[in-house]
């Protein structure tokens, strides 16, 4: 089977898994189960603390221990087993832990995938900046298939989103034990440090300064990533609410209004390669973070009426605002961090992004809301909400490119292929 065949079939079934509840889970939550909507708050940060440390330290063991492709198969039989535990749970107490451990399991697949990917393709001298992102793009037609699956089969609200999950994880794990090899490198090394020996070694990226400054703004977009997650569809659906959007076809449809975004994600995927050459891996970045302003900004003035196509927009954007910073930052993890601690250093990647930057930003955010956002009655101001995250965003782009000094260097990006 052709390699890029087998790892666009993993692709699709990493996001498939992830795209059959993200998005409905709340509808579950609140029209099945009919639990509150403060513990549904916490639903959201399992994601963000498995990040912090799991991803890390799954790719410590790739680097020391196990082959990163057996390793990613066995985080998916453990989180299909967690899925299928999901709609047996009967109180939110018990549902939140057993969500918990699902991301402890499927968080660090995230980054693994990404070493098992970039491994294979480089053991198979393929050009990784070139032959990667038309890849990754069958994780994002994975994702929308998952969600108009569960759409269409009408279980937005039933438990069987979570055995759908499961099937398709534990499909995914036996399948993974069929990839391409991916060895543990830093086993090979001889005459290591004690910290060495335990595969920490990926930790003193931090005392680089242009490592450093990239984790903290990672963390810092991870942050608005949240947001977006968090805050996306309870907007459209407030307009429930209000008389004159009741029948607009924003509020009838929310969910097929926000897979657009995702649909954005197969378009901008495909331009990376291109700007990654043309810009370099820094203004790819930059270019990021400005689309995350457009992103909430256009939100803070559309509707699901006349404001319609601000929406949409907005959600096209949102391509950019991910694949940019995502695709980019791993990019650039492969080519400064050695071969040695590649996986660990895709670990720390998704760690400040998915765990604190996620961790910080649902709890940072909710905090802001309830405070400064929440009109009389309950109701949130949602244009100061998005016009708030839009100046955060905008904060973080115009610092950006004054504190992290990387010069574009093609000769390093076309170097991938070789490495």
């Amino acid at each position: 089977m052709n390699i890029k065949f087998r790892l666009i079939l993993m692709n699709f079934m990493q996001f498939f898994i992830w795209g059959a509840w993200l998005l409905t889970i709340g509808a579950y939550w609140f029209q099945d189960k009919h639990w509150s909507g403060a513990q549904f708050g916490a639903i959201f940060s399992t994601m963000g603390i498995s990040a912090i440390f799991m991803p890390a330290l799954t790719g410590i063991i790739a680097d020391r221990f196990i082959n990163a492709e057996k390793l990613y198969g066995i985080m998916h039989i453990l989180g299909a087993a967690s899925l299928f535990t999901l709609p047996l749970i009967t109180s939110p107490s018990a549902f939140f832990w057993v969500m918990l451990i699902n991301m402890i399991f499927y968080m660090p697949t995230l980054s693994l995938s990404i070493t098992v990917a970039y491994s294979a393709l480089k053991s198979n001298n393929k050009d990784v900046v070139k032959d990667y992102p038309p890849i990754r793009i069958w994780g994002t037609i994975g994702f929308i298939a998952a969600l108009w699956t569960v759409s269409l089969t009408h279980n937005e609200t039933s438990p069987n989103q979570f055995y759908i999950a499961s099937a398709v994880a534990l499909a995914l794990g036996i399948y993974s034990f069929s990839l391409p090899k991916c060895p543990p490198l830093s086993a090979k090394t001889t005459n290591k440090s004690f910290v060495d020996s335990l595969g920490l070694n990926a930790f003193k990226l931090f005392k680089d300064p242009k490592f450093a400054i990239f984790f903290a703004f990672s963390m810092l977009l991870g942050a608005a990533l949240q947001l977006t997650n968090a805050y996306g569809d309870t907007f459209i659906q407030d307009f429930k609410n209000i008389a004159i959007y009741k029948d607009s076809v924003g509020v009838k449809y929310p969910a097929i209004i926000m897979s657009i975004s995702q649909f954005s994600e197969t378009f901008f995927i495909l331009l990376i390669p291109f700007f990654l050459r043309k810009f370099g891996i820094k203004y790819v970045m930059l270019f990021s973070m400005l689309a995350w302003v457009l992103r909430f900004g256009l939100f803070a003035f559309g509707d699901p009426a006349g404001g319609l196509w601000m929406i949409v927009l907005s959600c096209i954007v949102y391509g950019m605002a991910f694949d940019f910073f995502n695709i980019s930052g791993s990019l650039f993890v492969e080519t400064q961090a050695t071969p040695d601690i590649r996986a660990s250093a895709q670990g720390l990647f998704m760690m400040m992004v998915n765990g604190f930057g996620a961790f910080f930003g649902s709890i940072a955010s909710g905090l802001i809301i309830d405070k400064f956002f929440l009109l009389p009655g309950g109701a949130k101001d949602w244009h100061g909400i998005w016009l708030t995250f839009a100046g955060y965003a905008l904060v973080i782009a115009i610092i950006f490119p004054f504190v992290f000094r990387y010069k574009h260097n093609k000769a390093l990006v076309e170097a991938i292929q070789h490495a």
